[in-house]
């Protein structure tokens, strides 16, 4: 953890602010039980939070933990032992493997709840400008040294490597950047083919003696495929910014080209058999995009 002397520094934090917030501990005190109301509502909303406040017994012992740390906010003395004290309840958060999402969405409540109290008592505008100042900078400090845990602990873990694993690691995180930029780059192109195969089967539908029916229906299934393979890269466009892999995109893009040639086969009397398979095969992918899309909306919630 760093000098928290420095900490302090680089907030600008100074003992006026400790002040006002010292000041602010009493009413801060009163609410106190509507901030652990109000603060549970607001964590439960995080779908997961069940994971780490597994029982009545963990509920409680944490709702005593939170109010304690909210009144000690407001504590006036923010010395070695209470930035020793924030670094430890990080300290825990990376050992139960609480998402650090979860931490500073959680802030934005503390922030939101602090700011709403001080508004309501608002009275000398100069003085009310210094609370929220103060309020501001002791609660950026807590979210910093909480998340520094994290940081460290995933530091921590590369230093432990050795030079040789150090260098493969690092490769294969460049190795798989270039696959990804060249996966972009694929898809494009599948995509300006599908545009190809859309502006062809239109050709087709007007100067060819394909039938207006068989036409039409080859069009819809060409429009399809593209529509599958701009979805895809959207795909891996947020991919490439930091957000998970999306196989439903794929799955999609197979179920588009498979009916695209149900739509072709429909009209004929020939392909009964192979219509068949092809149902079966969609039918399957279609499965396996709901079994996708089911384990996202549970990791999600």
């Amino acid at each position: 953890m760093q000098n928290y002397r420095d900490l302090k520094e680089h907030y600008k934090f100074s003992e006026e602010e400790a002040a006002i917030l010292k000041n602010l501990q009493p009413r801060m005190e009163a609410l106190a039980d509507e901030f652990i109301d109000g603060f549970y509502d607001y964590i439960w909303g995080f779908g997961k939070t069940a994971q780490f406040l597994k029982n009545k017994e963990i509920i409680a012992f944490h709702r005593k933990k939170i109010k304690e740390w909210f009144i000690n906010l407001f504590c006036g003395k923010y010395d070695m032992q209470y930035f020793t004290y924030l670094y430890k309840i990080g300290e825990v958060h990376v050992r139960i493997g609480l998402p650090t999402h979860y931490v500073n969405s959680a802030f934005t409540f503390v922030r939101t709840f602090v700011i709403a109290s001080i508004e309501e008592n608002f009275d000398n505008k100069v003085h009310h400008v210094s609370e929220i100042q103060a309020v501001e900078k002791i609660i950026d400090m807590n979210l910093d040294v909480l998340t520094s845990s994290y940081r460290e602990e995933e530091l921590s873990h590369f230093l432990s490597l050795s030079k040789v694993e150090k260098g493969i690691l690092t490769g294969l995180k460049k190795f798989n950047s270039y696959i990804n930029y060249f996966l972009a780059g694929a898809l494009a192109v599948v995509a300006f083919f599908a545009i190809g195969l859309f502006v062809y089967d239109i050709y087709l539908l007007f100067f060819s003696d394909i039938g207006i029916e068989k036409g039409i229906l080859t069009v819809l299934g060409s429009l399809l495929v593209l529509w599958a393979a701009i979805e895809l890269i959207h795909e891996e466009i947020n991919h490439l910014q930091g957000k998970g892999f999306a196989i439903g995109a794929f799955i999609m893009l197979a179920m588009a080209a498979l009916i695209r040639k149900i739509l072709i086969y429909s009209l004929s009397s020939e392909k009964g058999e192979e219509l068949l398979v092809i149902a079966a095969v969609i039918v399957g992918l279609a499965v396996s995009y709901w079994l996708v899309g089911a384990k996202k909306r549970t990791t999600l919630a």
